[in-house]
């Protein structure tokens, strides 16, 4: 009985820190962004479940569209049938296997949709300098990453303070 507490330990600790991940994103896409009161996620749902859950959890309030992809060859769709939902913002789940920052399918995404005028926020630096509007959180030191020429093509104000790239 004492293995299995241990065991779980672990696991259990690691929650609130994933969870913890995106609450600083949520709070600055708020602050930026008021009106906001959709988000859509783009991702491989079975290998992004925690982070999808993370995400969930920071942005209470908002709905959550959850578009699941399962190799580059969807990104194209997810474009086509966020373009006809029109979120308020995409946020890009960081380690996705398929969308994750850095990936070609993330800046395909990124470009699409920024000139669709539909925003992308991410946690890391990476996303950034691929064209997300802004970034904040684990992957960025806690600091508020922007990028203006991103900002202005999907017709969206930078939060105050961020740090242009």
């Amino acid at each position: 009985m004492k293995l299995r507490a241990l065991l779980c330990t672990p696991f259990l600790l690691t929650v609130p820190l994933a969870a913890g991940d995106y609450d600083a994103l949520a709070r600055t896409l708020r602050q930026a962004w008021p009106q906001c009161a959709t988000v859509a996620l783009v991702c491989d749902t079975a290998g992004s479940k925690g982070a999808i859950d993370a995400i969930t959890g920071a942005m209470t309030g908002m709905k959550v569209i959850v578009v699941d992809v399962k190799g580059p060859q969807d990104i194209g769709k997810a474009v086509a049938t966020l373009t006809g939902r029109r979120p308020d913002a995409v946020v890009l789940v960081a380690g996705d296997k398929v969308a994750g920052d850095g990936s070609g399918a993330a800046a395909f995404l990124i470009q699409r949709l920024g000139a669709a005028k539909i925003p992308t926020v991410a946690t890391t630096e990476q996303a950034v300098k691929q064209g997300a509007v802004f970034a904040v959180g684990p992957g960025t030191a806690g600091k508020v990453l922007g990028n203006a020429k991103a900002a202005g093509a999907a017709g969206v104000s930078l939060p105050a303070g961020a740090s242009p790239i």
